[in-house]
Formats: structure tokens, sequence, C-alpha cells
């Protein structure tokens, strides 16, 4: 994948990439081996990269050479860093803060799809497919929500039951706004499901099946996810919001 990154973008983001590799690595020992393996070990130059002294001392000028660099690796880098891209994933830092401490799993195993992008599109894919089944499974742990999901439910019938539970089941007798929102995210999440299926490693493939290997596809479909899952924590924070637990003081006891 090609990005068109403007240069003002670049500046700022080898700032976030050079702090996070330092942070990461410590040493420049260690920082020249990590940063070495972002080239082909049989085309490796060693005029495109930007060393202090000598080879031999293992002392790395990072800023310089990530500046060296173009826009398409930078990006790469970034996420396998774990450095946010809102550029080019514009969802991603408003999901990962809003699952990260009430979805603890859904948060851990979308920070393994987001570094499998690049590496492996079709994993991630799969991966992202479980986070959202996920976060359904978290809402359904509320005893206030009247439907039962069983166990064992795939995306597609999870988000059937949860979108009964929202009454926003696609059903003939609602408003067509409403039905056109409930088809729309039906459709959706069974896409993803699909893919997931059919279009990744996950259930096997033989070498005459197509598997994504387009990680700008899977992008889109990371982004995808995010927007679904940001709209359906959001409307179920609305139809159930947190009970407040009031703080008794030890004065106001009965005792």
């Amino acid at each position: 994948m090609e990005f068109t990154v403007s240069p003002k973008y670049q500046m700022q983001l080898v700032s976030k990439i050079e702090k996070a590799i330092s942070d990461e690595y410590f040493s420049d020992k260690n920082i020249r081996f990590y940063i070495e393996k972002w080239y082909e070990s049989d085309d490796f130059n060693w005029e495109n990269f930007q060393i202090k002294n000598h080879k031999l001392t293992g002392e790395i000028d990072l800023s310089a050479t990530l500046h060296s660099m173009n826009g398409d690796t930078l990006i790469k880098i970034a996420i396998d860093m774990g450095v946010e891209t809102p550029d080019f994933l514009p969802s991603i830092p408003t999901f990962r803060n809003e699952i990260k401490s009430d979805y603890g799993n859904a948060h851990a195993t979308f920070e393994k799809a987001f570094k499998q992008i690049e590496s492996h599109p079709d994993m991630a894919i799969g991966l992202v497919n479980s986070v959202l089944e996920s976060i359904i499974k978290e809402i359904f742990k509320d005893d206030r929500i009247q439907t039962k999901s069983k166990t064992g439910k795939t995306l597609y019938d999870l988000t059937c039951d949860l979108l009964k539970e929202f009454q926003m089941f696609p059903e003939s007798e609602m408003p067509v706004e409403m039905k056109t929102i409930g088809s729309s995210l039906l459709s959706i999440n069974q896409s993803i499901e699909k893919l997931r299926s059919e279009k990744t490693n996950v259930h096997g493939k033989t070498s005459e099946d197509y598997v994504i290997q387009d990680s700008l596809y899977t992008y889109f479909i990371v982004n995808t996810v995010t927007t679904v899952g940001l709209f359906l924590m959001s409307y179920y924070k609305i139809k159930f919001p947190k009970i407040k637990v009031q703080e008794i003081m030890p004065d106001e006891l009965p005792f």
C-alpha cells in the first residue's frame, strides 16, 4: 500500500515514532537492530541508514533515519509500535479509549488485530470480527437486558439479538429510517463474519481459495468495525446508563 502522506503529517508522525521506539528499546544497539528489520536484508544499503559515527559502534541517529523513510514505511512502523494514525484510521483513538476500561477482552484482541493489519491482513479481519462479538457479549451480561442470547452464537446472530433488545431489529411496523439503520448494521456485521469465514485463513484454505492479502482492504474493514462498535456501545450507554452507587458516610449509618 502506498500512501500520499503530507510532509507536515510526516514531521508529526516521526516525532511520535521516535519516542515510542526509544521508550521500547532504550539502547542504541537495540534501536538499531529494530530499524534494520525494516530494510530487506539483500537490498540493505547503509547509505540510507543514518549513523552518528560508524556502523560497528551501533550508534544510530534515529531521528535522521526516520526522516529518510517514505510515508508508507512510517505508517507501517507507527502501527507496529502502536502509535495512533488518525488520518488513516480515524475512529481508532476513540474506539481504543472506549473499550479499554469496560471491554477488556475486546481491547486485548483489538490491539493484536491492529498490529497485524500490514503483516497479516486476513488475520486482522478475523480478530476484529471477534472484537465485535466480545463487545456484544459484554453488553448481554447486563442483568437489565431482557433478550437472552445463547452461548456459541456468531456475530450475525448476536447482532440480531442485540438489535431486538434495542428495538432496532428491522421489522415491517417500524419507521423506515430505523429499519434502514437496523438492516445496515445487520448487513455490515454479516459481511464481516462472511469475510472472516470465507476470505481469511481462520478456518484453513487451499491454494486455490482467495484469501485477503491487501492491507488497504483491511484498513477499511477495521475502520468499519470501530464505527459499528462505537455506535453499539454509545446506544447501550444511552439505553442502559450506568447505575450510580451512592456513597454512605459513616455518620449516616443507622447503628
